[in-house]
């Protein structure tokens, strides 16, 4: 089991950046994919990235590729998303997540079985 806590998240104007970290504790989060998912007022939440257990491969959802970056630091045990060229849309409740079970299900939330307690976002125009 594994035990995630976000942090990072704040007010930032549109065009700006943000870095958010997810600290895990209990197993080490280089055994699990790793993902960030978001919540907007009054939508469902959404896959954000996901960065495999050996951190080679990350995927993104098609409205934040090449403005974010998931990345992990193993002697931290520490994941990050680093959010660039922000934008009002990106307005969002952001957790972490780590999935025991497939690459080929990493932007699936139902394959995630640990969850942080979100972190706000929020971008002005």
């Amino acid at each position: 089991q594994v035990q995630l806590v976000d942090s990072g998240g704040g007010l930032v104007q549109a065009g700006g950046s943000l870095r958010l970290s997810c600290a895990a504790s209990g197993r080490t989060f280089s055994d699990y994919i790793m993902g960030w998912f978001r919540q907007a007022p009054g939508k469902e939440r959404e896959f954000v990235a996901a960065i495999s257990k050996s951190g080679v491969s990350t995927y993104y959802a098609d409205s934040v590729k090449g403005r974010f970056t998931i990345s992990g630091d193993n002697a931290k045990n520490t994941l990050y998303l680093q959010m660039n060229s922000l934008k009002p849309e990106d307005t969002a409740v952001y957790h972490c997540a780590a999935s025991p079970g497939s690459w080929i299900t990493r932007d699936r939330q139902y394959r995630y079985d640990y969850w942080g307690q979100g972190t706000q976002v929020t971008v002005s125009s």
